[in-house]
């Protein structure tokens, strides 16, 4: 006989205080402390408990009492099910307080670090339409909400093109509009649903890896331009030219996108990272343009999904390290080498270093297409590219820039730099944790000067930030 469940509590009239982590929020009851998602600070409500440990809890909300003055109708159709822009409900003012708040406690409480200038985090200008890329799943097992569930009918159409669900892997959210990417992206994905409705196209069944449209990739550009990527499983001639037939109604119903390709993909996932791109219509690539550079910006590239809050970002790391124009600098984790090429005009000389191949051949095809001749690019691994003996040969660097992933730096890395000495490091981050944790390993020899928060994602809890550390007690390095 299996075991009753135990039912957990109703928390009556909580008053929500605070954010956390993941984009939820926090009240403290009793010795708990309890993470609720989607309400603010200020809000007081009954809380229904669905998760318990010794020392927290996870909560839904279930009634509200008063809301919070910091609260706003979110404008998003899909808010609260699709998992994404989980601030919708947050004035955006408070938004970035609370993303600043984030910011100082990492770097005080993990990093342990002193903060002389903590500058003003830097809110994006637009805060709906502001990504260059979206991704799409095709599914067909939609996502049906509490009051689709509770009206015991079958649906007729259970396909859908969207979001996957958080925790549901093979179930997809249908998004009618999405306010992240700028509206032509809506208008091609309900178009591509419509005719693949119309026309009886399957779509992917995650689970037995059946059907022919699995996923579809939206860039947009600064430069007006527009790429559409269709990821499809064939597995004979018909389905490609199904394929073939849906790309052509796109092509001419959309005769402003400027690169329209296609991957055939039979794997078990969506990556394409080792798959050919074919090219339907237009060029193979798009550009994005910034400060009179421009970069090219293929299907596989990475590029900063929001464009204009890059380029405050790339100023803020470029004003951090204070070039003359004499300097060497390292960009460490370059990508496509944005910064280094962002950089490359006020510096001697700029080395940048990235683990994806084609990424660094990106950034090479982007110096050239610039006439940028003072940068050199390396593929590998950094912990294995960048030992004291690469410093030795390429001569030891005035300015260390390092963008690394979200789960920071690497300890040997980090000690390569500390015996580089470096005068200036210039750290961008997207997960702030981590950040503080290698700031307290660099903690030593280097000390904060300055820390700059750059919000790139308006209604989500992320946050890049950018930190200038400096040599202590004006020792300089030694040049070889």
């Amino acid at each position: 006989m299996a075991r009753k469940k135990k039912e957990l509590p109703l928390l009556e009239k909580v008053t929500i205080t605070d954010v956390a982590a993941e984009g939820k929020a926090l009240a403290k009851v009793n010795d708990w402390v309890v993470f609720v998602p989607y309400v603010v600070p200020g809000d007081v409500v009954d809380l229904q408990v669905k998760r318990k440990k010794n020392h927290y809890a996870e909560a839904v909300a279930v009634r509200f009492h008063e809301l919070s003055p910091m609260r706003t109708e979110p404008f998003c159709q899909h808010f609260g099910v699709c998992g994404g822009c989980k601030w919708q409900c947050l004035a955006y003012e408070d938004q970035l307080k609370y993303k600043q708040k984030q910011v100082y406690d990492n770097l005080t409480r993990i990093g342990k670090v002193e903060l002389p200038e903590f500058l003003p985090i830097l809110g994006s200008e637009q805060t709906r339409f502001y990504r260059n890329k979206l991704e799409y799943t095709f599914s067909n097992k939609r996502w049906l909400t509490e009051e689709e569930v509770k009206e015991d009918v079958k649906y007729e159409q259970m396909n859908a093109v969207g979001f996957h669900i958080p925790g549901a892997f093979d179930k997809v959210l249908a998004i009618e509009k999405c306010w992240l990417q700028d509206d032509v992206s809506n208008r091609i994905r309900n178009a591509i649903r419509d005719f693949a409705y119309e026309h009886g196209y399957a779509f992917f069944n995650l689970r037995t890896q059946e059907g022919l449209l699995r996923n579809m990739m939206v860039r947009t550009s600064s430069t007006g331009e527009l790429m559409v990527l269709l990821q499809c499983k064939v597995t004979c001639e018909e389905d490609r030219e199904r394929m073939k037939r849906l790309l052509q109604f796109v092509g001419d119903r959309f005769p402003e996108i400027t690169s329209l390709l296609y991957v055939e993909n039979d794997k078990c996932n969506d990556t394409i990272g080792d798959l050919p791109v074919e090219v339907f219509k237009g060029k193979d690539h798009i550009f994005e343009e910034m400060e009179g550079l421009r970069f090219k910006v293929g299907p596989k590239s990475f590029y900063q999904t929001n464009s204009a809050q890059a380029y405050n970002l790339y100023k803020v790391a470029r004003e951090f390290a204070g070039l003359t124009g004499e300097e060497l600098v390292y960009d460490l984790y370059t990508g496509t080498g944005t910064i280094a090429n962002f950089v490359s005009r006020q510096a001697r000389q700029v080395v940048g270093i990235e683990y994806v191949p084609e990424a660094i051949e990106d950034a090479k095809v982007n110096s050239a297409l610039n006439g940028i001749t003072n940068t050199l690019f390396y593929a590998g691994d950094m912990k294995d590219i960048l030992t004291q003996d690469f410093v030795r040969r390429h001569g030891r660097p005035d300015v260390i820039i390092t963008d690394p992933p979200r789960a920071g730096m690497h300890t040997d890395v980090i000690e390569v730099i500390l015996a580089a000495e470096p005068k200036r490091i210039v750290y961008v981050s997207c997960n702030p944790a981590t950040q503080a944790r290698d700031l307290q390993l660099l903690d030593g020899k280097y000390r904060v000067k300055a820390v700059r928060p750059v919000d790139m994602f308006p209604h989500t809890h992320h946050v890049e930030n950018v930190v200038l550390l400096e040599l202590r007690d004006g020792r300089a390095c030694t040049k070889q």
